[in-house]
């Protein structure tokens, strides 16, 4: 019997979820170490530049969850149903897709460089730092969308460990040649980029090994020739977590203008609420990885006990992830309150108005940590039973129906101070509608 449908779920959330965090973490460590070094080595200004070419990493995200977690949950729930072979040629499909899609987005991001930064808020100031890391970086996407949305699929394909190790492989070299290409070779902020790119091939040729010889699903090269019912059913259940990704590079572009407008007006300029921004939201990031590796680590499990029909190890399994959400966000609901300083310090100095803004920035805009880990929890629960259209909603409700209205009213009214305010004020009506909605559900089931 398959071990979803047999073993204790504590054991099975561990087991699929921890490598799926270390992945995500290990993800985010690309733009944390890149934060790091660059707010050490080149200062504020380089800071900011990261935070400006961050949407651009948002959508690379996008594109490789809506593919990756597409054909994955598709997969699982095939596969639960023992329709096995439609779930390779699932697989096959989203696998192409990947590389076709990462290709075209590096291709559209260097030929139109100049004007997305523009449109990403970028200063007169912050321009040339941005210029150089979202230049070089462009040629590391393919490699980026292929290996995010690729180890999706190694996790369904039940190898969550060569997932976490080949995720693990690029983001460790990409620590270790941040600071000999930034402080040794003295390449400054490029330097980031090109350890960067350079852990992405790495990581990427990982997932191209896996498929081509270490995979456990019968996998036939026809099946890598997209099919048009195939790609459906991945946008289908993929787009909820594209949906919320792309949501997210609307809020940060949103809130790039809005910080570059009003903090001008402001005591403090345009250039530190851009950084401080940007500081908080790669760190923001370590906390979202663990709540998303729990999501994604408890959707096979889910995928496949709602396909075969054992709704009650569904439950269970929602149930206990939602404590480990909870306890996770009280950890750093503390951390952000207690240690806003000592963290911002970590990504290099500044002066003290530029500390006493990011300070501020952290206990307000994060106060609703403690909740935010039910949002990605609940999405993904939705995605994983096969719901694209509830999934899609709690995905859009924090970010487009909540967030990105406020910011834009609470700023007009209350100019800079307005950005942060809005944010914990969306974290809590989310969380409300993703409880309800995933609560209404699970009522069900127990009546099935």
């Amino acid at each position: 019997m398959n071990e979803l449908a047999s073993e204790k779920i504590g054991k099975l959330i561990a087991k699929f979820s921890i490598p799926a965090i270390i992945s995500m973490l290990v993800s985010s460590l690309y733009n944390i170490v890149d934060q790091i070094f660059i707010g050490q080595g080149v200062g504020m200004l380089g800071n900011a530049a990261t935070n400006i070419a961050f949407p651009v990493s948002i959508i690379c995200t996008a594109t490789a969850l809506l593919l990756g977690i597409g054909s994955a949950s598709n997969y699982n729930l095939e596969t639960g149903a023992g329709n096995t072979e439609r779930g390779c040629e699932i697989i096959g499909t989203g696998l192409s897709m990947l590389a076709i899609c990462g290709t075209i987005i590096a291709i559209v991001v260097l030929v139109f460089l100049d004007g997305l930064l523009y449109v990403f808020g970028v200063t007169p100031d912050v321009l040339p730092y941005a210029q150089d890391y979202t230049g070089i970086t462009a040629f590391g996407i393919p490699f980026l969308i292929l290996t995010t949305g690729g180890n999706h699929m190694i996790r369904a394909d039940r190898s969550p460990t060569y997932s976490m190790v080949c995720m693990l492989s690029g983001a460790i070299t990409n620590t270790i040649l941040d600071p000999l290409f930034i402080f040794q070779f003295h390449w400054g902020i490029k330097g980031a980029a090109w350890a960067t790119i350079i852990g992405q091939i790495l990581s990427g040729s990982m997932v191209i090994l896996y498929f081509a010889y270490l995979r456990k699903m019968k996998l036939e090269r026809r099946m890598l020739l997209p099919k048009v019912s195939c790609l459906r059913a991945i946008l289908s259940l993929g787009m909820a977590s594209c949906i919320n990704q792309i949501a997210m590079a609307a809020v940060q572009i949103t809130m790039n203008n809005t910080l570059r407008r009003f903090g001008a007006d402001s005591i403090y300029g345009s250039e530190i609420p851009l950084a401080c921004s940007g500081v908080i939201s790669k760190v923001n990031m370590v906390f979202m990885a663990i709540c998303i590796g729990i999501s994604q680590g408890c959707q096979p499990i889910i995928g496949y006990n709602y396909g075969a029909k054992n709704y009650a190890r569904v439950e269970e399994t929602v149930k206990k992830a939602a404590f480990l959400s909870v306890l996770t966000g009280m950890g750093f609901f503390l951390c952000f309150q207690i240690f806003p300083r000592q963290i911002i310090r970590v990504f290099g100095s500044g002066s003290e108005i530029y500390l006493h803004f990011a300070e501020r920035y952290f206990r307000i805009y994060m106060f609703m940590t403690f909740l935010n880990g039910l949002h990605p929890l609940s999405s993904g629960f939705f995605t994983s039973i096969g719901q694209a259209k509830l999934g899609a909603i709690i995905s859009l409700t924090r970010q487009v129906i909540f967030l990105l209205p406020l910011i834009l009213l609470f700023s007009n009214m209350m100019g800079i101070d307005g950005v942060m305010y809005a944010g914990p004020i969306a974290d809590g009506a989310a969380a409300i509608v993703a409880i309800w909605l995933a609560g209404k559900e699970l009522r069900r089931m127990s009546d099935m």
